[in-house]
């Protein structure tokens, strides 16, 4: 899978169904190539598309349980891989780590509130 599709999951994942348009600006990537993309996952059953009760002409992009189960391993594979990284750390290295802990969490929030932009 490539990093966008990944990315777009983990986005769609966190912030609910999604125009198109919102996930290629999200992305990064063109909307011709954000459609294309979504066929593909579309395909494979990770996503899915459906009528926005709140627009009859939009249409959405959802995560399916089948991709929501996807992300969700994906994750746990992450947390998985940092606990034996970390675990190869001496004691400081793992303090200087909880230390940044708090700072590292709001470079998260920021950059999340970069990539979500305009919610719908």
């Amino acid at each position: 899978m490539s990093l966008t599709s990944a990315a777009t999951l983990a986005t769609l994942d966190r912030t609910g169904p999604r125009r198109i348009t919102d996930l290629a600006a999200v992305e990064g990537v063109t909307q011709p190539a954000m459609t294309a993309l979504v066929r593909v996952m579309e395909e494979s059953g990770l996503v899915e598309r459906r009528g926005d009760a709140s627009d009859k002409r939009v249409t959405l992009v959802c995560l399916t349980e089948v991709g929501a189960s996807y992300v969700r391993t994906r994750r746990q594979a992450g947390v998985h891989a940092f606990e034996r990284l970390i675990g190869e750390l001496t004691g400081d290295e793992v303090e200087a780590l909880v230390a940044a802990l708090p700072a590292l969490k709001h470079l998260a929030e920021l950059e999340s509130q970069d990539r979500e932009g305009p919610k719908r």
